[in-house]
């Protein structure tokens, strides 16, 4: 943590150092929720070394983990993509979550807007944030929440 705090919030980061203090960060979650968190990581290996703003997955994760974990019993995975795509590094944040407990609709929440601000800041742009909230019929899948992340290259 004393590591991530000493980074300035205007240095960047390559994609492979950020997720390593994330996963300091779910390190801690997953012995405080035990089994019940569960995450999964796919970053496509011509990412790793694109640059991104420092302390910018870790809110992303705290709202997937708060939304997908805290008002259930179960079972939660939270799901982390990153690929490039074009000249952008995309980076994509999944969580399920309970429509009767949570309200993870279209908008975004205070951790998310901090983001979309600290990016609108950097690159005078609002699309760079987006969120997708699919709910199932009953019966079938569960509900998934979708944070997506666009971060320019140059």
């Amino acid at each position: 943590m004393r590591g991530k705090i000493k980074k300035e919030e205007t240095q960047w980061v390559t994609l492979q150092e950020e997720l390593q203090y994330l996963q300091l960060y779910l390190d801690i979650e997953k012995v405080r929720f035990g089994n019940r968190l569960t995450t999964e990581i796919n970053i496509d290996e011509s990412s790793f070394n694109l640059k991104l703003p420092a302390l910018l997955l870790q809110p992303i994760v705290e709202n997937a983990i708060k939304f997908g974990l805290y008002d259930t019993t179960g079972e939660t995975l939270i799901q982390l993509y990153a690929s490039k795509e074009e000249n952008d590094l995309i980076i994509r944040v999944t969580n399920p979550f309970d429509p009767e407990t949570s309200s993870p609709k279209q908008g975004v929440g205070f951790g998310l807007k901090s983001i979309q601000r600290r990016l609108y800041l950097l690159f005078a742009r609002t699309d760079l944030l987006t969120t997708n909230s699919v709910s199932s019929e009953k019966g079938e899948k569960e509900n998934i929440f979708t944070t997506v992340v666009k971060i320019p290259q140059g």
